[in-house]
């Protein structure tokens, strides 16, 4: 991969800050976007900055066709079976809570997520738990954190859940489920699959028809796209009987004091006035990772990850959290040092080397908490990167070893 054009694209690596070169790792929480991009959103606003669906003058019709030609782009990304299962959501999170509560799970159903949710599975299950008595199930990883696919299958087969709820690929440690094999043992027992692909998506090379996912969410601004954007991408039959989260203008087909009849999918999940220059920015940067391709991201920021992880390795005041094996974590390097504060590395190193990463419980508390661990500082690394940016992140953190 050509990591010095790709970096070209990126305009705000061409711009020093505080006089030193920025080190951006902290792509798991959000991606820097191409010039293609911008220049997609600022189209918008500058040349047809109207409201697509409801007006028919020519600004209006100039939006509902980029919004349709976005849906499509993100259809092929994900290879979606028709473009109708393609809704836009504000992000990840709402097409995650779009399907939990939108369900009608109730009193006695089971369902199953892992150990290392976001709070965006978590939370909600949490709160039918706790509201509607929903039987609420984890899977526990095995002792280096890979997923325990066995262990699965004795669960689905003895809760028989309505639901399995996972996160594809973890924003803590970087691993992936097998998410092929989790949807197969799932519809054996007759329960549905949602999955978190927030992590997962920014590789590209999605496809939903192998995969077999029922519903499938994600977020666009940590794929090069807008913020503000996400997709919920999902079976279009199991669609048109899911209740959305929201209600208002359009995502009705009509209403009178007495009732109300939804539009079928997408628009039933798309109600008010949308982010339109969001969208038309998230097709193109579907288009963008599309063009890059699936393999060589991968290729590359693991390089990045082995690279990092050899030289940290050498200190053992520096915890890397597992798995052990780089490969098996994607771009993702999350990691403690004995003796400091998460959130201290992470400042130090923006203040002294310009090296921007995540310090925290990445939004997803459980699996800290269940660990007594303090949280994490994490690395993580994506199509910008360079080898000599990784090592001058490792040496940085070798630095702060006391």
């Amino acid at each position: 991969m050509d990591v010095e054009r790709i970096r070209k694209d990126f305009p705000i690596l061409a711009k020093p800050v505080e006089g030193r070169p920025l080190i951006y790792l902290d792509s798991a929480c959000q991606t820097l976007r191409p010039a293609i991009v911008i220049d997609a959103v600022s189209r918008y606003y500058e040349e047809f900055p109207a409201c697509a669906g409801r007006s028919v003058h020519k600004l209006a019709t100039s939006v509902s066709i980029e919004v349709d030609a976005a849906r499509e782009r993100l259809a092929r990304f994900v290879n979606a079976g028709r473009v109708e299962e393609i809704c836009f959501q504000r992000n990840c999170t709402e097409g995650l809570n779009t399907v939990i509560f939108g369900l009608g799970l109730k009193k006695g159903d089971a369902v199953l997520a892992t150990d290392r949710e976001h709070n965006s599975i978590h939370v909600p299950l949490l709160t039918l738990r706790d509201e509607k008595g929903i039987d609420y199930q984890r899977v526990p990883s095995k002792k280096d954190e890979s997923f325990d696919l066995d262990l699965y299958g004795e669960i689905v087969r003895e809760k028989k859940p309505k639901l399995v709820a996972m996160c594809h690929t973890s924003n803590v440690n970087g691993s992936t489920i097998p998410a092929r094999e989790i949807c197969r043992i799932a519809h054996e027992h007759e329960a549905l699959v949602l999955l978190d692909g927030a992590q997962y998506a920014p590789y590209g090379g999605i496809d939903l028809e192998k995969i077999e996912a029922d519903f499938y969410a994600f977020s666009c601004h940590k794929m090069c796209g807008p913020s503000g954007v996400g997709v919920l991408a999902g079976k279009f039959d199991l669609l048109s009987k899911l209740r959305p989260l929201i209600y208002g203008g359009h995502g009705v087909n009509s209403v009178t004091k007495d009732s109300a009849e939804l539009m079928t999918p997408p628009e039933r999940f798309e109600p008010g006035l949308q982010n339109y220059a969001g969208m038309i920015g998230a097709g193109v940067a579907a288009d963008y990772i599309r063009s890059i391709g699936r393999e060589t991201i991968e290729r590359h920021v693991a390089e990045l990850n082995l690279l990092a992880s050899g030289i940290l390795r050498e200190q053992h005041a520096v915890k890397i959290i597992s798995p052990d094996n780089p490969g098996e974590r994607g771009g993702i390097l999350s990691f403690n040092i004995e003796g400091r504060n998460p959130h201290d590395i992470a400042m130090m190193l923006d203040h002294t080397d310009n090296i921007m990463i995540r310090s925290g419980s990445h939004c997803a508390h459980s699996w800290f908490d269940y660990r007594n661990i303090q949280g994490s500082a994490r690395a993580s690394f994506y199509i910008y990167n360079t080898m000599a940016e990784a090592e001058r992140f490792s040496q940085a953190v070798v630095g702060l070893v006391k």
